[in-house]
């Protein structure tokens, strides 16, 4: 299941005064009273994966023989033949098209056959439904999907039989994913491309990837050319349903040359292992029920942790990044060090510029808190084209939004107004309701001191 996230990378106004489930699974401001059309992503462009086959083996390994809890697989289990899917509940206007989307790059990038159905005896169902009844079944889920049923009215009979436990699973024929048809576009088809991956291939996540929506950090929410490659590879001729772990193992190292011939030439980095310790702190710290302290202590451990392990790569960033964020209404200068320390720690990790551009909203928004508008610009540029690449509309409205404040502090209002119109059709896919992205306007428009006391 895609798991409810404290949204810390996205929510800028600290800077202003003032159990694991087995299922698998993120002031002044001129605006119109009429808000313009929303934007649309051009053609996909995923990044290729650029890590070693023998890397890639651990990880498919580890995704496709492994729940979320922990608990170990004991047999291979996909759809063979065509796979046909069909929506129900009540979609929000944006689901077909992203649906749409993405069954085109399934076919095109991964060579699954899928497509969509009208038929009853669909093989994965889609169902919107309200994020309340989402939560009244697994309140921990923004999302998730389930075994050998086709609507949520089944699953709370169904969830305490053999027939939904993933582990006795023989093989895929009938599953159902339930997407909440009330929150933005963009968490509607975040939650599509999770779930959906998750339906037809590997069922765990692993915080050690960078460049995957496989990873509960939900920093990457669309398929990247590395989760194609582990989907392409999952339903390869030489794999079949029933395979022990053994057998696919044997089989991977020849696939994964056939079809990702350049990892062959990369040398392995083998990252370690991530502690349940850490998961256990990072889940605290950022999920529903913990109070403000109790999540700044969990950060404060991650960190701990992650320093005692001796990372230096993103999962170390991570742990900072999660503590500034906790950390910035009670101590802001602290919470900009360990901004700056997750901004370094991302900088000599590969495949972390979407990482980087995270880090860079918060930075910037300390430089714009500061009246250092040139120096925000500077924060912000690198990054706008590379979180357009990854799709991510909320985190491209938010760098666009403080873009515009900090043109405002260097003087440049005319570019100011351009660039905050621009940001407002994005920010209509990322964060929803009209209400909702004037509420994100306010909030970093408040940050500057033209408009307002910093603290």
């Amino acid at each position: 299941m895609r798991k409810v996230i404290l949204p810390i990378c996205l929510m800028l106004g600290a800077c202003v005064a003032g159990t694991t489930s087995d299922q698998p699974t993120r002031a002044n401001t001129q605006t119109q009273s009429m808000m313009p059309s929303m934007k649309a992503f051009a053609a996909p462009r995923p990044v290729p994966p650029s890590r070693s086959n023998r890397d890639i083996h651990r990880d498919f390994m580890d995704l496709a023989f492994q729940l979320e809890s922990g608990r170990m697989l004991t047999q291979f289990t996909r759809f063979e033949g065509p796979v046909s899917v069909r929506v129900t509940g009540s979609p929000p206007p944006n689901l077909a098209p992203d649906l749409n989307r993405l069954l085109f790059r399934l076919r095109n990038e991964a060579g699954i056959q899928i497509a969509r159905t009208n038929d009853a005896n669909a093989n994965i169902t889609i169902e919107a439904v309200s994020r309340a009844d989402i939560r009244r079944h697994l309140p921990k889920a923004a999302c998730f999907v389930v075994p050998n049923i086709s609507a949520l009215s089944e699953y709370r009979a169904a969830k305490r039989s053999r027939a939904t436990n993933w582990s006795t699973l023989k093989r895929r024929e009938k599953l159902a994913i339930f997407l909440p048809s009330d929150a933005s576009p963009q968490e509607v088809r975040d939650c599509l491309h999770e779930e959906l991956a998750q339906a037809l291939g590997p069922l765990n996540d692993l915080y050690r990837l960078s460049d995957s929506v496989f990873n509960d950090d939900n920093v990457h929410t669309v398929l990247t050319g590395f989760d194609m490659l582990i989907l392409r590879a999952y339903y390869a001729p030489e794999l079949r349903n029933g395979m022990a772990r053994g057998q696919v193992a044997a089989r991977l190292p020849a696939i994964l040359s056939r079809l990702n011939p350049a990892g062959d030439q990369v040398a392995p980095r083998h990252a370690d292992s991530t502690p349940r310790a850490w998961i256990r702190a990072i889940q605290t710290a950022l999920g529903p029920g913990a109070r403000p302290a109790q999540r700044r202590t969990a950060a404060t451990e991650a960190v701990k942790i992650a320093q005692a392990m001796g990372w230096s790569d993103h999962r170390r960033a991570f742990s900072h990044f999660a503590l500034g964020r906790l950390n910035q209404g009670a101590d802001p200068r602290f919470a900009q060090t360990q901004f700056q320390l997750a901004d370094q720690f991302y900088r000599q990790t590969p495949n972390t510029s979407l990482h980087q551009a995270y880090a860079a909203s918060h930075l910037a928004a300390h430089a714009i808190s500061r009246g250092q508008g040139p120096e925000a610009l500077a924060i912000i540029g690198p990054h706008l084209a590379i979180t357009e690449r990854h799709e991510n509309a909320a985190l491209l409205a938010t760098l666009l939004m403080l873009r515009a404040e900090a043109l405002e502090l260097s003087g440049r209002v005319s570019e100011a107004k351009a660039v905050r119109l621009d940001s407002l059709g994005w920010a209509r896919y990322g964060f929803g309701a009209d209400w909702a992205v004037r509420a994100k306007l306010r909030e970093i428009s408040a940050l500057s001191p033209l408009k307002g006391s910093n603290g």
